[in-house]
């Protein structure tokens, strides 16, 4: 069974939405520094919306192991090189936040960590947790 977590498709919609107005006020703006905040925003929201439009599903589990997509495409372990999966929580601003961590190792040897919280997820990082123990048999 394959179950997949994306980052939620509104999010993005908000994403593009807010590039296209950055894109709009730089254009109007009449004051140089001005126009370069527009740029400087509308570069960073248009990237962020261009990561949540291309790294759909963000996170793939099924029998034969773990996926994630990036922007430079997709990663894929088997169980087997899965070496560890668990929540931690961080004070971020006065609040708790979740994540998901996994360790895996390519065959070459080289280690990833891949964090992924509750936007990349559009669940709690808790739920895809016990989900992915669930598929994973443990």
């Amino acid at each position: 069974m394959t179950h997949s977590w994306s980052p939620s498709r509104g999010l993005v919609v908000v994403g593009w939405s807010a590039a296209a107005v950055a894109v709009v006020l730089t254009v109007l703006a009449d004051h140089p520094p001005s126009r370069l905040l527009g740029v400087v925003a509308t570069v960073g929201l248009a990237a962020a919306a261009l990561f949540g439009t291309l790294a759909r599903p963000r996170l793939t589990v099924d029998d034969t192991g773990v996926t994630v997509h990036g922007l430079t495409g997709a990663r894929h372990w088997p169980w087997a090189r899965v070496h560890r999966l668990r929540v931690v929580a961080h004070r971020r601003l006065g609040r708790e936040v979740s994540m998901l961590e996994l360790d895996a190792l390519d065959e070459d040897g080289t280690e990833h960590l891949v964090v992924l919280g509750r936007i990349d997820l559009d669940a709690d990082p808790h739920d895809v947790l016990a989900v992915i123990h669930s598929v994973r048999g443990l």
